[in-house]
């Protein structure tokens, strides 16, 4: 950048002197306006000379500076801890920032594995998450590949850290993903039914429908299998001589995480993923517990299949796919025809091999036992030909039809509800109005069952309830919309929440002010060069006008020598001048000697600039 001539004041050329040499400045000058050749293109000696000479001179000066500096030894003392406390500090800051940039680097690492990763769900379940696939198997047909939990997480259509709140194992939690109730059983006693919360049934919906659905179960299985129900469970047992029925005890409960996790295994996924779909797909009994006015939810014993999860029933028809081939194949050999319904297992056979029941239930108790079941004690029953035969509640010993005794039941509420209406009247759980919604429900299942006998009741309820005003539409069966587009990994709600993905770590406060710092000399380094410089390398030492210094020059005592702060001439008279009047108003002596003393002390720094 150039200057006008006559641009730089007085005080700037005598700086400029004072850092290098009046002839360097000349040059420079004579350079800048065209009187000298720059010696680009060529060598130059009375310009290489001349700053040689002063090149020799500042160094000679900065020799004086140390000679002066080191002759006194208290302040060499002083100035040589001065500079090792000033290269400590250094150093301890150089330490610091090191470590906390290692610190922000490991910070980022680990945001980003917890980003692709899920590291941990508890203990005692996150063994295997990291571990590698070994075994080299592919899921089979139909079933969807998954390769590691942010595959699963994408496929569900959550982020991981919703995946990895739903899955995670707590021994003490502050939030139940079940809401738990009870229901009475037909045999006295209850039920408990874990409900899934919402975003944990999303989640188990898309394991049903995008994965378990397409799994093959056993042909003997007919609970909970699109196609099969309890009428097709029953008719393999029509006209028999004798139907043997068993229940499994505590069915639900004895599917643990272990067995679950290891039927996840079996179709084909890894350990990461089939740790994590186990861990969604079960839960543990739990205690609620109130410490300091909060409830907790403490859990008790092992993970189990919950009852009131869409995805138990289709579990256990996968896990007991062994438990069936083994019962099929007893039953074959014996003469009996198997199937199953849940926990229910039914045999049935005719002639000679109706005499075999004793060995059946022998061999049964066994297998059942093998497989990690109890056989129920007091619910196995056995019912020959000559007595009511039943199979999951529906009678088997001509045809399959509901029980002769709660059609007559079902007929006679019908007559009481044609002649006195509905109030005061029940069937099952319902009552007054309601009973009429319950009996038209009961009249298609009388269809289903048996569509000669059920049609004529239906349409004898259905004129009841117009009668009495409860409207009833036609029933057809549909898939909800929350759990259809929960299997297609889409948001199942327009009101859904979904959870901010976690920000990447701040780095520390001293990293930030060392950036801020480099930006700041770089904004520098960007800036022209100073006015009346021209294209010439700076030189000498740094002084007031922002020259620069030469590397690895000590830097001098602060207010020590002619390089300490540099007064402009105004600024000394004016404080010479205030100084001799304050003398002066206490006694003109005094006045005198500051008027003395300020001119000694300026002649003695005018001799020293002119050495």
């Amino acid at each position: 950048m150039s200057t006008q001539p006559g641009s730089l004041t007085r005080q700037q050329l005598y700086d400029r002197i004072r850092e290098s040499s009046k002839d360097e400045v000349i040059l420079e000058e004579m350079i800048r306006l065209g009187f000298w050749p720059d010696g680009a293109d060529r060598p130059n000696v009375p310009a290489d000379l001349i700053r040689r000479r002063g090149e020799i001179s500042r160094e000679l000066a900065d020799l004086h500076r140390r000679e002066a500096l080191w002759r006194d030894p208290e302040a060499a003392l002083k100035e040589m801890h001065r500079r090792r406390k000033k290269a400590a500090l250094e150093r301890r800051r150089e330490t610091k920032l090191r470590n906390a940039r290692t610190r922000h680097e490991r910070a980022l690492a680990w945001h980003a594995r917890r980003n692709e990763d899920v590291l941990h769900l508890g203990e005692g379940v996150s063994a295997g998450l990291l571990a590698p696939d070994e075994t080299g198997r592919e899921p089979g047909p139909g079933l969807p590949r998954l390769a590691n939990p942010k595959a699963l997480a994408q496929a569900m259509g959550i982020p991981m850290g919703e995946l990895r709140f739903l899955a995670y194992d707590r021994a003490l939690a502050t939030v139940s993903h079940y809401r738990r109730f009870t229901i009475p059983k037909k045999t006295g006693g209850t039920r408990l039914i874990s409900a899934p919360m919402p975003r944990l049934k999303r989640a188990q919906y898309w394991v049903l429908d995008a994965l378990l659905a397409h799994a093959p179960v056993h042909e003997s299985a007919h609970g909970f299998v699109p196609g099969r129900s309890i009428v097709t469970n029953a008719s393999a047992h029509v006209g028999r001589d004798v139907v043997v029925n068993l229940d499994l005890k505590d069915f639900f409960p004895t599917l643990d995480y272990r067995r679950v996790k290891g039927k996840f295994r079996g179709l084909g996924y890894a350990e990461p993923v089939a740790t994590v779909l186990a861990l969604l797909c079960t839960e543990p009994d739990t205690d609620d517990i109130e410490i300091d006015g909060q409830r907790l939810h403490a859990a008790r014993g092992p993970r189990r299949l919950p009852q009131g999860a869409p995805t138990s029933p289709a579990l256990t028809n996968l896990i007991c796919i062994r438990l069936d081939r083994r019962l099929t194949g007893l039953a074959r050999n014996l003469g009996f025809t198997y199937t199953r319904y849940a926990d229910d297992l039914t045999f049935s056979a005719s002639g000679t091999a109706a005499e075999k029941v004793g060995p059946l239930l022998k061999y049964v108790g066994e297998i059942v036992a093998a497989e990690g079941f109890t056989v129920h004690p007091d619910k196995t029953r056995v019912m020959r030909r000559g007595r009511h035969q039943e199979v999951t509640g529906l009678t088997v010993n001509e045809r399959v039809a509901v029980p002769r005794e709660t059609l007559r039941r079902f007929r006679a509420l019908l007559h009481a509800l044609d002649r006195n209406g509905p109030a005061g009247r029940s069937w099952g759980r319902s009552a007054d109005h309601a009973v009429l919604r319950a009996a038209l429900g009961f009249a298609h299942f009388v269809r289903m069952v048996t569509p000669e006998a059920g049609a004529p009741l239906v349409a004898q309820t259905r004129r009841l309830a117009e009668r009495h005003g409860v409207g009833v539409g036609e029933a057809r069966p549909r898939i909800p919309s929350f759990r259809q587009r929960s299997a297609e990994g889409a948001v199942p709600l327009a009101r859904w929440w979904s959870p901010a993905e976690p920000s990447a770590p701040r780095p520390d406060p001293i990293l930030a002010e060392a950036e801020a710092e480099a930006a700041k000399a770089a904004e520098h380094a960007r800036r022209p060069a100073a006015p009346g410089r021209s294209g010439l390398p700076s030189i000498g030492r740094a002084g007031p006008s922002g020259a620069a210094r030469p590397l690895g020059d000590p830097e001098p005592p602060s207010g020590s020598g002619a390089d300490g702060g540099t007064m402009k001439p105004w600024m000394v008279v004016l404080g010479v001048f205030v100084l001799f009047q304050a003398g002066a108003v206490v006694h003109p002596v005094i006045g005198l000697l500051v008027l003395v003393a300020a001119v000694v002390i300026g002649l003695r720094r005018w001799f020293r600039r002119r050495r």
